[in-house]
């Protein structure tokens, strides 16, 4: 019952892992794609110290690797079954909810490893997993937004004022489509709070991230 869990840093991950965990998983390993640089991860933009931070807090290893979007796949299969000779895994935790070419690729992935893939929060309704995520106790801050958001919402923290803010703005609650990316800074997984700040905000491409601090 050992699992990977792709670990993006962020909220959606985090539930589907908790997730796992009651269905009775163990989690074994958390594997984040940084960029080719090795700074931040690929998706987020969230500094691989503050991952390396989040994994210490739920006292479990962190495997990176950096990659390009070209390499990305095969690099990403390559590192799952060193993974998976490692740790002796036979699962990997996703945290894809709707989008079914993402559970193909995922799923592609995981078979390439001998992995099953496990969507443990798939096809639920995407507000009332924000609205849960909230309810079980998970924190997190947005890190990252599309130019329909803008840099106004870094830094603001996932909670019922926000959802009323991105619906009147035509914006799906819970970012599934990329409209927002965000980071976890306390659930209960972790054993202590991450205290991270916004220090800057900067644009890339027409997509909005935010420069982080953790003390």
């Amino acid at each position: 019952m050992s699992f990977l869990c792709s670990w993006s840093g962020g909220k959606d991950s985090c539930y589907a892992m908790h997730m796992a965990l009651d269905k009775g998983y163990k989690p074994s390993v958390l594997l984040n794609v940084l960029n080719e640089y090795g700074d931040r991860s690929r998706s987020h933009g969230i500094p691989k110290v503050i991952l390396e931070t989040q994994a210490d807090s739920m006292k479990l290893p962190i495997h990176f690797f950096e990659s390009t979007w070209n390499d990305y796949e095969k690099l990403y299969i390559k590192n799952l079954k060193s993974l998976t000779n490692m740790y002796n895994l036979k699962s990997a935790v996703f945290g894809d909810i709707d989008i079914q070419s993402h559970r193909e690729w995922e799923e592609k992935v995981s078979m390439a490893a001998g992995l099953k893939a496990i969507l443990p929060i798939w096809q639920q309704s995407r507000k009332q997993l924000v609205l849960d995520m909230i309810d079980y106790g998970i924190e997190a801050i947005i890190v990252s937004c599309n130019k329909t958001l803008g840099p106004d919402f870094l830094g603001r923290t996932i909670d019922q004022e926000l959802i009323k803010d991105l619906e009147a703005l035509d914006v799906d609650a819970c970012g599934e489509n990329g409209e927002y990316h965000t980071l976890v800074t306390n659930a209960p997984l972790f054993s202590q709070r991450l205290n991270v700040q916004v220090i800057g905000k900067e644009t890339s491409s027409n997509y909005n991230f935010a420069s982080l601090r953790i003390d």
